[in-house]
C-alpha cells in the first residue's frame, strides 16, 4: 500500500504525487513535458508523446542531450514489454593504435575522437514505425517551434550551461573545431541567464529535415554528408559509411524478481544489469526502515559488489566474456549477501565519471507506457557541433579503453559500456510503470534506491523520488545530500564509510516515474532536484 502522506518530517521537500486518467508525461523540462502532452491531445499515443518529448529535450535541455545523442527505451504496448538499444558503435576508421600514435594514453574527452555513431534520431524512427499513430514529422512540430520561436532558459539549465561555457572558453577558445559550439550555444559571448530567450535556428532546420525524410537525411543523405565533411575537416574518424551501416536493435528486457515485483532493465551494453545484480543481493535481507544504518550499509555494500563485476564485464554483448544470465544467477545473491560484513569493504574499481542525460516517461489512456532515456554523455558531449546543423555530438567513445586486456578495449564498430538506462516495473505479468534516474553511474544506484523506496518502504512515487539519496563514488567514498540525516551519516562513518556532504543536487540524479493503479489512474512523480514537470490530462 502506497503512503500518500507527504508531510513526513523526514522528507520536508516532498510534494503530493500528480494523478490523471487519460495521459501523462514526466521529464526534466516543463516545455518538453508540454510537447508530449500536446501530441497526446492530438490523438498520439504514449510512443508518439515520447518521441515529441525527446525531440523537444534536444532543444530545451541542450546541456545534457542533442541530435547527436544515443538513446534507449522500454515500451509497454498491448500487454507486452519491448526494449530498444539505439546506442552507436565506434567508427570503422578508428583503432586503439591510431589513438596511441597521437601520443594519447587514454581516450580523449572532447573533440572528434570520442564521437561514436549517434543513435537517438534512429530511435525516434524505430518507435514511430513500430508503434506510432502520428507521423514522425507531426511528432517533431513542438520541438521545431521551440527552436525557431525561442524559449526562456530555466534556472537549472542556465547553471549547467554556464559551467560548460566557462570550461569551454578556457580550454577550446581559438580551436577551430569548437567554433560552431560557441556560435550555436554562446552567440552573445556568454551562457544564457535564467529567463533569457534561446533560439536555435539551425537546430530547427535540421529537425524539419529529419521529419520530412523520416530520418533518412541524417543517416543516408544530406545531413550525413555534412557530418562526414565536418569530421574530415577536423581530423575526425566518423564517416557517412558508419552512419549508413548503423542499425539499432530491438532487445528483450532483462528482469529481477524483487519481493514479487519484476524490475526490468535493458541488457548490456547498458549498465542497467548492475541495478539488478545489486537487488539480487539485497533480496536476501529484510528492510523495514529506509534511513537506518543497517539498511543503507547493506545497500552500499551490495552496490559496490555489483559495480565491481559490472565494470569488469559489461561492454558490447558481442565482446562480453560472460553471459547476462551468469551475472544474474539467483545463486549469486546469497553468496554475495554472505560476504557483507558490518564493515565497509573496498572494491578495487576505477574512478567513476560524471555525465549529462535526460530521462522521460509517458503513459496514455490505451495502457501504453514508455521509459526513455537519451544522452550526450558529459554535458554537451564532445563539444562538437556539426557546421550549420545544430547537431551537437556525444562523446560516448570516452568510455573505451586503450588497454587491450580491458573489456571495453577500443575496436572499430564496437559499442562501449553505456551509462544511460531506462527502468520499468511489473507485477504478476502486468505493467506497474516506467521509472528512471539519470546521471552517469548514479543511475543504477538511483534505480535501486527508488525501487526499494516503493517496494520495501511503501512510498508513493513523489516520496520515492524526493527521499534523501546517497552516491557511491569509489573505494569507500560516499556522497550524501545536505538533508541526509547527520546521525545516520555518523553511524555509517563508524562502519568505515567515508561520508561527504555534496551541495550539488545534480550529482544525485534526476528521476521521473509513472505508476498505473488497477483502476487505470496514473500516478506521477517528478524530480525536485531540477527543472522538472508533469504534464497530464
Amino acid at each position: 500500500m502506497m503512503n500518500f502522506d507527504c508531510f513526513d518530517q523526514l522528507y520536508p521537500s516532498s510534494r503530493f504525487p500528480v494523478m490523471a486518467r487519460r495521459g501523462m508525461v514526466c521529464t526534466g523540462s516543463a516545455l518538453a513535458s508540454a510537447a508530449g502532452l500536446e501530441i497526446l491531445r492530438q490523438g498520439g499515443n504514449a510512443m508518439d508523446a515520447a518521441i515529441a518529448t525527446a525531440a523537444a529535450l534536444t532543444v530545451v535541455e541542450p546541456a545534457a542531450n542533442g541530435l547527436g545523442s544515443d538513446a534507449f527505451a522500454i515500451v509497454w504496448h498491448k500487454n507486452e514489454l519491448f526494449g530498444l538499444n539505439s546506442s552507436g558503435f565506434a567508427p570503422e576508421a578508428i583503432s586503439a593504435d591510431s589513438i596511441k600514435a597521437q601520443g594519447q594514453t587514454s581516450m580523449p574527452t572532447f573533440g572528434w575522437t570520442p564521437v561514436t555513431v549517434p543513435g537517438a534520431v534512429k530511435a525516434w524512427k524505430s518507435l514511430n514505425e513500430r508503434f506510432g499513430k502520428l507521423t514522425l514529422a507531426q511528432c517533431l512540430v513542438p520541438a521545431i517551434r521551440y527552436a525557431e520561436e525561442g524559449y526562456p532558459c530555466p534556472p537549472v539549465l542556465a547553471h549547467y550551461w554556464r559551467v560548460a561555457y566557462d570550461q569551454y572558453r578556457k580550454e577550446f577558445a581559438g580551436k577551430p573545431e569548437f567554433d560552431e559550439w560557441f556560435k550555436t550555444f554562446a552567440p552573445e559571448g556568454r551562457a544564457p541567464q535564467p529567463g533569457d530567450v534561446i533560439t536555435l535556428k539551425n537546430h530547427a532546420k535540421t529537425l524539419r529535415e529529419i521529419g520530412e525524410t523520416q530520418t533518412e537525411s541524417f543517416y543516408h543523405g544530406k545531413l550525413a554528408d555534412q557530418i562526414d565533411a565536418c569530421s574530415r575537416k577536423y581530423g575526425g574518424y566518423l564517416r557517412k559509411a558508419d552512419l549508413e551501416d548503423f542499425e539499432n536493435e530491438w532487445v528483450t528486457p532483462i528482469r529481477m524478481n524483487y519481493r514479487g515485483y519484476e524490475i526490468c532493465e535493458l541488457p548490456p551494453n547498458g549498465q542497467g544489469i548492475i541495478a539488478l545484480m545489486a537487488l539480487n543481493i539485497l533480496k536476501e535481507f529484510q528492510f523495514t526502515e529506509k534511513l537506518h544504518v543497517e539498511t543503507v550499509h547493506r545497500q552500499l555494500e551490495a552496490m559496490k559488489m555489483a559495480f565491481k563485476d559490472g565494470l569488469f564485464y559489461i561492454t558490447d554483448p558481442k565482446a562480453m566474456k560472460v553471459k547476462t544470465e551468469q551475472l544474474l544467477d539467483p545463486k549469486l545473491g546469497p553468496d554475495r549477501a554472505a560476504q557483507i560484513t558490518d564493515w565497509a569493504q573496498d572494491p578495487q574499481v576505477s574512478k567513476l565519471p560524471q555525465s549529462g542525460t535526460v530521462y522521460l516517461c509517458t503513459a496514455d489512456e490505451e495502457g501504453n507506457m514508455v521509459s526513455y532515456i537519451q544522452s550526450n554523455y558529459m554535458g554537451f558531449g564532445s563539444g562538437i557541433v556539426v557546421d550549420g546543423t545544430g547537431i551537437a555530438l556525444q562523446n560516448r567513445g570516452r568510455g573505451f579503453s586503450l588497454d587491450e586486456k580491458h573489456a571495453n578495449y577500443l575496436e572499430p564498430r564496437k559499442r562501449t559500456y553505456h551509462t544511460i538506462i531506462p527502468g520499468f516495473m511489473m507485477k504478476d505479468g502486468k505493467a506497474v510503470g516506467p521509472f528512471g534516474v539519470m546521471g552517469g553511474h548514479m543511475q543504477p544506484q538511483g534505480h535501486v534506491q527508488v525501487a526499494m523506496n516503493l517496494i520495501d518502504f511503501h512510498f508513493n512515487p513523489q516520496m520515492a523520488l524526493d527521499a534523501p539519496r546517497w552516491l557511491w563514488k569509489q573505494d569507500n567514498r560516499i556522497l550524501v545530500e545536505p538533508h541526509f540525516p547527520a546521525a545516520l551519516a555518523k553511524a555509517l562513518q563508524r562502519r568505515g564509510h567515508r561520508i561527504e556532504v555534496c551541495l550539488d543536487p545534480g550529482v544525485f540524479g534526476r528521476g521521473q516515474m509513472i505508476l498505473r493503479m488497477e483502476n487505470g489512474t496514473l500516478i506521477g512523480g517528478t524530480e525536485s532536484r531540477t527543472d522538472s514537470n508533469i504534464a497530464c490530462y
